[in-house]
């Protein structure tokens, strides 16, 4: 397992959390590098970065973005009160799979949303990812819920 740093991601990470997210056949689509595109990333990251229930995790390793997600704490009603945490936009770099950088990162985060009180996570992934699904499995994900989205 290489040395690994789990952080908040800063704005000079941007660029490097784009490239991996459009680092596959689904985000090579829905992404655009460049940098006419780099504006609208940063103030999205601004957004999050001022968001108290919003952790931009980055793993690097020796100065190198190997991984990232979003975390996102969500209070709610439902549950008697529980809180949740949700996990998006997971990435690890394409060339550095397999390493366990994957499970390294979510160890980090299942610790952080117990020290942050959650009694839940949860996460969702796209129908055609099915190595997501055999790796989220094997971390004792369930598939328990079926979900929506419209794009607006």
């Amino acid at each position: 397992m290489p040395n690994l740093t789990f952080r908040r991601a800063v704005e000079a990470d941007v660029p490097a959390i784009i490239k991996m997210l459009a680092d596959d056949k689904l985000g090579a689509a829905r992404e655009t590098l460049g940098p006419e595109s780099l504006p609208r990333y940063l103030d999205a990251f601004r957004v999050i970065d001022a968001d108290a229930n919003q952790f931009l995790l980055v793993v690097d390793n020796g100065g190198e973005i190997v991984g990232t997600l979003q975390l996102t704490f969500i209070a709610g009603l439902a549950r008697g009160g529980l809180k949740r945490g949700l996990i998006e936009a997971v990435r690890v770099a394409s060339d550095r799979r397999g390493e366990k950088i994957g499970e390294a990162m979510f160890a980090w985060v299942l610790e952080k949303c117990r020290r942050e009180g959650c009694g839940i996570v949860q996460l969702t992934t796209d129908k055609s990812r099915t190595d997501a699904h055999r790796f989220y499995d094997r971390l004792g994900f369930e598939p328990s819920h079926v979900g929506y989205k419209m794009m607006l």
